[in-house]
């Protein structure tokens, strides 16, 4: 894949991808710096800058895979293990997690400078969340990493909070697992199937 593949291209390539492993397309420093351009020019609803955005790579993505791992082994039952634990190991084999958080502070402050649209404002911390999640999806994709998004919150929530120092008032919303593509990962995935478009995208006015 190209590494200079433009956005929508990236956008039509993005699949879920499982089968990863720990070799990097790029360094370290230019993920960071997708991380820094998603904090700085990913919108948020009234410019609310709620996204909160915890990279761990290599010893930290594993060592969070761990808790994750410790923690669902006091839930799921021994007779069902394998499969969870084969699932967590796949996650673990993968190079980097991005954690993703809504930080609430922003949040209430505007809550309380317009009342009017109070009960709204989670529900848009949710848009700017998942604005953030999509862009750095797509960005790694761009790059030649091979990604899945995860929700195990709020489960390593106070975890996660003590190792890395994180704010208990964030709101884990999502982990966005990433890393190299293993060969033969795209060859597994089924065909997509969705809603024929024009059952989905109505465009009026346009010019003949």
């Amino acid at each position: 894949m190209s590494h200079d593949m433009s956005f929508t291209a990236a956008a039509k390539h993005r699949r879920t991808i499982y089968s990863l492993n720990k070799k990097a397309p790029i360094d370290d420093k230019k993920i960071e710096e997708i991380a820094r351009i998603a904090i700085k020019d990913v919108p948020s609803s009234f410019n609310s800058q709620s996204a909160r955005m915890v990279v761990l790579v290599k010893g930290e993505h594993d060592k969070f895979w761990d808790i994750v791992t410790e923690i669902l082994k006091v839930h799921v039952p021994e007779a069902k293990w394998e499969h969870t634990g084969q699932r967590l190991k796949g996650f673990k084999n993968a190079y980097g997690t991005i954690l993703f958080y809504e930080d609430p502070e922003p949040i209430k402050k505007l809550q309380s400078q317009f009342p009017n649209y109070s009960d709204k404002f989670p529900e848009w911390s949710e848009h700017t969340s998942a604005m953030h999640q999509y862009f750095m999806w797509t960005a790694l994709e761009a790059e030649g990493f091979g990604c899945n998004l995860q929700h195990y919150n709020p489960l390593p929530d106070q975890r996660a909070a003590a190792e890395w120092d994180i704010p208990l008032e964030w709101s884990l919303r999502a982990q966005l697992v990433f890393g190299g593509e293993e060969e033969g990962a795209r060859e597994k995935l089924s065909t997509k199937s969705e809603e024929r478009i024009e059952k989905r995208l109505f465009f009026h006015g346009a010019s003949l």
